[in-house]
């Protein structure tokens, strides 16, 4: 699994590879600063995991969080995005929010915060061999499952679909225990967070919560289409 690190300060870099490499087996990539790092973007690098430096010349974190956000593609526009700063003030982690940072950390840097971070945004799908025994079915079986899970995801996501608030934080936890059940790991942490931040909102929750919600449905029929093209092999 790649993560990219990204930080004009080659120390600071080095740190926070270091600490990575040490939650797991990744494949690490560096970027010197938000140029760099969007020029790789360009060519085809889709890491699991971004951590980017806040300030940085040329294009900052949150510039390059913006243009990310932005992208057509929705593999890139919907990629893990962590930033990373020394500053720790409610208007800088609100503009991260706004953003739509998946998470944030503060320097010094500390290993438990950045192995947490992986562990929530990177968790890779289980093999679909792994499922159907784990569940105690066939491949076949497998396949019909995953079939009727990208069936309700594809209902939740259609226009006007959206139950009120309470019916839907519920309609979405559903979803994230179906994903958690067929390997979804990724997919099922996604829609438990937004179930519970639509289920908190008055009224139903604002614009920012529906494209929330559409961006995690999306997250996982992406999820599902990968695991029905493995399970089918």
């Amino acid at each position: 699994m790649k993560v990219l690190v990204v930080d004009d300060d080659v120390v600071s870099r080095m740190m926070l590879m270091h600490l990575v490499d040490g939650c797991g087996r990744y494949d690490i990539v560096e970027a010197e600063d938000g140029e760099d790092a969007w020029r790789q973007l360009e060519s085809g690098l889709r890491p699991e995991v971004v951590f980017c430096d806040l300030r940085m010349p040329h294009l900052d974190g949150m510039a390059l969080l913006a243009r990310v956000r932005a992208a057509l593609e929705p593999a890139l526009a919907r990629m893990p995005f962590v930033l990373v700063s020394a500053a720790s003030d409610s208007d800088t982690l609100a503009e991260a929010g706004r953003l739509g940072a998946d998470g944030y950390i503060v320097k010094p840097f500390a290993a438990g915060q950045v192995r947490a971070q992986l562990a929530r945004l990177a968790q890779p799908d289980e093999d679909p061999a792994s499922v159907a025994q784990r569940l105690g079915i066939a491949p076949e079986r497998l396949l019909l499952y995953l079939g009727g899970l990208r069936r309700q995801l594809e209902e939740a996501a259609a226009p006007l679909a959206a139950p009120p608030a309470q019916e839907r934080a519920a309609q979405l936890q559903r979803l994230a225990e179906g994903c958690a059940t067929l390997g979804l790991a990724e997919s099922a942490a996604r829609l438990r967070s937004v179930a519970a931040q639509h289920g908190e909102a008055e009224g139903g929750g604002s614009l920012d919560m529906a494209q929330a919600i559409q961006a995690a449905l999306a997250h996982a029929l992406e999820a599902v289409g990968r695991q029905q093209l493995r399970a089918g092999d």
